[in-house]
C-alpha cells in the first residue's frame, strides 16, 4: 500500500514542478537531487540510532516524517519551497531504507534473506506500478488540484504503513557477543569488499534507477506521451518484475553474484539506448518503445534485487547492521542525488544525449562488477542455497 502511494507521485513529480509550477528543468533536477542529498546526510545518523534503538522504532519515525513532507508538496509554488519540502522528505527517506532493511534482515535467517528481499522488491514494484497507473488517470497538467490528490494519497499511505507495522511487526533481537564493543562507521569503512559493493551500487543507481525520474518529463515533452500512457509504461515494468523477481531469486541460489550484476549493466545500457529512439516517434509508437525499454530494464532490476541487499546483509557484522544498511542506502541516495541533478541540466541541453551517457555508465558498471568480485570473501561470492530438507 505504501509503495502504491509512492508510485502515484514518483513519475509525476518532475511534471508537477516543471509543467504545473513552471520551475525550469535544471532547477527541478536540483530540487529532486537535494531530496537525495538530505537523505545522504540523514542516513548515517539514522544508522547509529538503529544500532541503539532498533529498526522498528526508527522506521516509525521515518514514516511520520515522510507523511508530513509529502503533504506539503501541494503548497509548493516557488523553487525555494520545493527545496524546503524536498529536504523534509529527504530526511524521511534517509531513515526509511536502512530502518526497513535492518528490520527485514533481523527477522530472517541468512538463508532466507535472498527470498525475503526479493519478496520485498516484488511488493514494492507491484505497488509502484499500480500507483503509477492510478496517478496517470488522476493527474493532468490542466488541473493542478489533481496533483494535490496524488500527494495527499501518498502521505496517507505512510501513516497506514506505520500503524500496521507498529501493530503487527515485532522488534527482532540480534544476538551479540558480550565482549563485542559497539563499533563505529570507521570499522565499516575499513571493510574494503563492502565499500567496493556500495561504490558499484552508487554507479548503477546514478546511471540506472535515477532515470525513472527523467523518463516521464522526457516522454511528455519530446514525444507528447500523456500522463495515462506514462502510467501504463510504469505498470508494464512492474508486471515484468512481479512475474520474474522470485524465479530470478531462485535461479540465483548457489550461483556467483557478480556475473549477474555484469548482465544487469548490459541490460540497462540496452534499455536506455531505446529511449532516444522513442523520443523521435509519435506518442503511440513512443509508448510502445518505452514499454519495451522498461521491460528490459525490469529484468535487470530483478537481478539487482536478487544480489545487492542479500550481499550487503552477508557482508555486515551483526553489531553494526544498522550502520551497514545506512551506508548501503547512502549509495542509493548518492546515485539519486547526482542522477536527477546532472540529468536535469543535460536533459535541458541535450534530451537524447542524457540517455546515451546513462547507457555508457551502465555498461562500465557491468564491467566493474567482475573487478568487485575479486574483493569479496569466498563465502560471499555466491548466493546461499537453502539447506536440503531432511528425510
Amino acid at each position: 500500500m505504501n509503495a502504491f502511494g509512492n508510485g502515484i507521485t514518483l513519475p509525476f513529480l518532475f511534471i508537477y514542478l516543471h509543467n504545473v509550477r513552471g520551475i525550469g528543468l535544471g532547477v527541478v533536477g536540483l530540487i529532486v537531487g537535494s531530496h537525495a542529498v538530505t537523505s545522504i546526510v540523514a542516513g548515517p545518523v539514522f544508522g547509529i540510532l538503529i544500532d541503539r534503538l532498533g529498526g522498528r522504532r526508527l522506521l516509525a519515525t521515518a514514516l511520520g516524517i515522510l507523511a508530513g513532507g509529502y503533504a506539503l508538496y501541494p503548497f509548493v509554488h516557488e523553487a525555494w519551497q520545493g527545496f524546503a519540502v524536498a529536504a523534509i522528505t529527504g530526511v524521511g527517506v534517509g531513515g526509511f531504507w536502512p530502518s526497513q532493511s535492518t528490520l527485514i534482515a533481523g527477522l530472517t535467517a541468512p538463508s532466507q534473506r535472498p527470498a525475503a528481499f526479493a519478496m520485498q522488491r516484488v511488493v514494492m514494484n507491484l505497488g509502484i506500478g499500480l500507483g503509477a497507473l492510478a496517478g496517470g488517470v488522476i493527474a493532468t497538467t490542466e488541473s493542478p488540484g489533481s496533483f494535490t490528490v496524488l500527494f495527499l494519497l501518498n502521505s496517507l499511505t505512510f501513516v497506514v504503513y506505520a500503524g500496521v507495522m507498529l501493530a503487527l511487526v515485532p522488534s527482532p533481537t540480534i544476538a551479540r557477543e558480550a565482549t563485542e564493543r559497539a563499533g563505529t562507521y570507521r570499522d565499516v569503512l575499513r571493510h574494503r569488499p563492502f565499500v567496493a559493493v556500495i561504490g558499484l551500487n552508487a554507479l548503477f543507481i546514478f546511471a540506472g534507477f535515477s532515470g525513472f525520474e527523467l523518463i516521464p518529463v522526457y516522454a511528455k515533452n519530446e514525444a507528447a506521451v500523456s500522463e495515462t500512457q506514462i502510467g501504463l509504461v510504469f505498470l508494464v515494468n512492474t508486471i515484468v518484475i512481479v512475474l520474474l523477481q522470485l524465479p530470478v531469486a531462485r535461479l540465483a541460489q548457489g550461483r556467483r553474484r557478480m556475473p549477474a550484476l555484469g548482465l544487469l549493466g548490459l541490460l540497462w545500457a540496452c534499455a536506455w539506448l531505446i529511449v532516444p529512439v522513442a523520443g523521435s516517434k509519435t506518442a503511440v509508437t513512443a509508448t510502445l518503445l518505452l514499454i519495451g525499454a522498461m521491460s528490459i530494464f525490469a529484468v535487470g532490476e530483478c537481478l539487482h534485487g536478487a544480489v545487492h541487499a542479500p550481499l550487503v546483509s552477508d557482508l555486515a557484522s551483526p553489531r553494526l547492521l544498522g550502520r551497514y544498511m545506512a551506508l548501503s542506502a547512502l549509495s542509493w541516495q548518492l546515485g539519486f542525488a547526482l542522477g536527477p541533478a546532472v540529468g536535469g541540466f543535460v536533459l535541458d541541453f541535450s534530451p537524447n544525449g542524457v540517455w546515451i551517457g546513462a547507457a555508457a555508465c551502465c555498461a562500465v558498471g557491468g564491467v566493474l562488477a567482475f573487478a568487485v568480485e575479486g574483493t569479496l570473501p569466498d563465502r560471499a561470492r555466491r548466493t546461499p542455497a537453502p539447506a536440503p530438507a531432511s528425510a
